[in-house]
């Protein structure tokens, strides 16, 4: 049976705004979070991230602007909104003097897990986050690899349905990195999340969708598969015709010259000329040796959506 509740928004965020004196962090931003999905959100440092986390999380009070959380205001309703929440700050705020699941057992006492429901809230935090192992080390002995899974775990021992995660693989070697991209992918299966990063491929190993923020404010918001989406088209032509027969074909917007006697013809919104190409070209022989699609990667789209403010920053510098 189709779960009733499916694809309903978990946070909506309205004008969220955040200012420090005359410096504003975060500017007029809208964000939302439905059920199932895992949101990345990607910018440079400063660009706002862990200001709007804090915001979503309850731990900082916006200047402007409103949030619910699975239907209740974080504002009115501040206590019963954060139950719906599992967050781990940048830093996990952990007792190094305790073992894991003294650590655990106090975090269920916090959450306002029944006694007598606690036992089995921290064995299902710690199946899922993989830390039957290290349960009775203390915290501070532990790799930063397992301290991330300790805060993740602490994170969803309530069984929270949004999860807010701020750079849960910071200061990482690559096999701890790969080890927390797969937890994450699967809480995922089981929770809404949010994870922030400036990490390029951390939002591409699993996030479904993407926001930018660049400069405290949204300039990009879209699921990550259409970041591959083509927006030119690469070909070699033996015997080439004037650029205006290849602007006139379907799809066509504009025929850049290129090294080597290539071309790229980029594409009209949306379209995929390749096939008017490939069809003009053996109809009018023009010897087709190449033709690609030329994909725009979130590299890019990261780099184009930040690199002006970047510029303005050094010349102001």
């Amino acid at each position: 049976m189709e779960d009733p509740h499916s694809g309903q928004t978990l946070i909506e965020a309205r004008g969220l705004s955040r200012r420090y004196g005359p410096l504003t962090a975060v500017s007029d931003l809208n964000l939302s979070l439905r059920q199932g999905e895992i949101l990345g959100l990607l910018g440079p440092n400063g660009a706002g991230k862990s200001t709007t986390l804090k915001m979503l999380a309850g731990c900082l009070a916006p200047s402007t602007g409103e949030i619910r959380i699975n239907g209740v205001s974080l504002r009115e309703n501040p206590k019963a909104a954060k139950r719906q929440l599992g967050y781990l700050p940048e830093q996990p705020p952990l007792y190094p003097e305790l073992s894991v699941n003294e650590y655990l057992h106090f975090c269920a006492g916090l959450h306002g897990i029944a006694r007598a429901n606690r036992a089995s809230a921290v064995a299902q935090a710690k199946n899922a986050c993989a830390l039957n192992e290290v349960a009775q080390r203390n915290i501070g002995n532990l790799s930063k690899g397992y301290q991330q899974r300790v805060g993740l775990a602490q994170a969803i021992l309530h069984r929270p349905p949004v999860v807010i995660l701020d750079e849960p693989t910071i200061g990482l070697d690559p096999i701890q990195i790969r080890e927390i991209r797969a937890l994450i992918a699967e809480l995922g299966k089981s929770h809404s999340v949010i994870l922030s990063s400036h990490i390029l491929p951390e939002i591409q190993a699993v996030c479904g969708r993407v926001m930018i923020l660049n400069g405290g404010r949204m300039v990009y918001n879209e699921p990550v598969a259409h970041e591959s989406h083509f927006t030119s088209v690469a070909v070699q032509l033996r015997r080439p015709p004037a650029a205006s027969a290849l602007e006139n074909l379907a799809g066509v917007a504009r025929v850049e010259p290129l090294a080597g006697g290539r071309l790229r013809l980029h594409c009209a919104d949306r379209a995929d000329p390749r096939e008017a190409i490939a069809e003009a070209a053996s109809r009018q022989d023009w010897g087709l040796l190449e033709l690609h699609a030329e994909r725009k990667t979130l590299e890019d789209i990261f780099v184009e959506l930040t690199a002006g403010l970047a510029e303005e920053r050094r010349e102001a510098a």
